[in-house]
C-alpha cells in the first residue's frame, strides 16, 4: 500500500513538473513572438476634460515603401497599425463631428483618399488589422488632412487637449497627418 501511494505521489510531482515546463516553454515562446515583432505595439493616452482617452496600435515602419496610394491603397478602408486592429478606448462618451461614440474600446480605421480621408468606429472591442467589418460601424466623420515637410518613418498617433477645450487625435506616417477633433460629453 505504502508502495503505491508513494509511486502515486512521485507520479503526480511528476506531472505538476511536467505542467510547469510546458508553462514556461509556452511563455517563452509568447515572449519571443513578442520580442520578434516587425511593427512594435504602443499605446498614447491622454486626459481631456476629465476622460481619459488611449489609442493603443502596432507601429509599421516606412522601411523605403511609398504608404499612401501604395501599401496603403486609396479607396480601401485600411487599419492604422499593424497585427492586432487599432483601439480607441474612452472613460467617457466622445463626440467626433456628428458622431457619439460611447466608451470603448473600440477598433478604428481609416478609409483614405486621394482628396478626402474618413476615419470609421466599429462596435468591435478588438479583431485583427485586415479584418474590417463593415456592418459593426458605429459611424464615419470626415479627418483633416495636411502634408508633412519631413517624413515619419514609423506610424505615430498622438492624443491631446486642444486649447479652446475638448481634445485632438492625431495619426502620422510618411508625409501625412490626419486629425479628428472631439469633445467629451458631459
Amino acid at each position: 500500500m505504502r508502495g503505491t501511494i508513494l509511486a502515486i505521489a512521485v507520479a503526480g510531482g511528476a506531472l505538476a513538473l511536467c505542467g510547469v515546463v510546458v508553462l514556461r516553454a509556452r511563455a517563452g515562446q509568447f515572449g519571443q513572438r513578442q520580442q520578434s515583432r516587425i511593427s512594435p505595439h504602443e499605446s498614447v493616452s491622454s486626459t481631456v476634460d476629465g476622460a481619459r482617452v488611449t489609442i493603443v496600435y502596432g507601429r509599421p515602419s516606412m522601411r523605403g515603401r511609398v504608404v499612401f496610394g501604395s501599401l496603403v491603397p486609396y479607396g480601401q478602408v485600411w487599419c492604422p497599425g499593424a497585427d492586432e486592429a487599432t483601439t480607441l478606448e474612452s472613460s467617457r462618451v466622445l463626440q467626433i463631428a456628428n458622431l457619439r461614440i460611447p466608451t470603448g474600446p473600440h477598433t478604428i480605421w481609416i478609409l483614405p483618399q486621394r482628396d478626402r480621408w474618413t476615419l470609421v468606429i466599429s462596435r468591435e472591442p478588438e479583431g485583427f488589422h485586415n479584418r474590417y467589418n463593415a456592418r459593426a460601424d458605429i459611424g464615419r466623420v470626415p479627418l483633416s488632412r495636411r502634408d508633412l515637410e519631413a517624413p515619419v518613418e514609423q506610424l505615430t498617433f498622438a492624443v491631446g487637449a486642444s486649447a479652446a477645450g475638448g481634445g485632438t487625435i492625431a495619426m502620422s506616417w510618411e508625409k501625412t497627418e490626419i486629425s479628428a477633433s472631439f469633445s467629451v460629453v458631459q
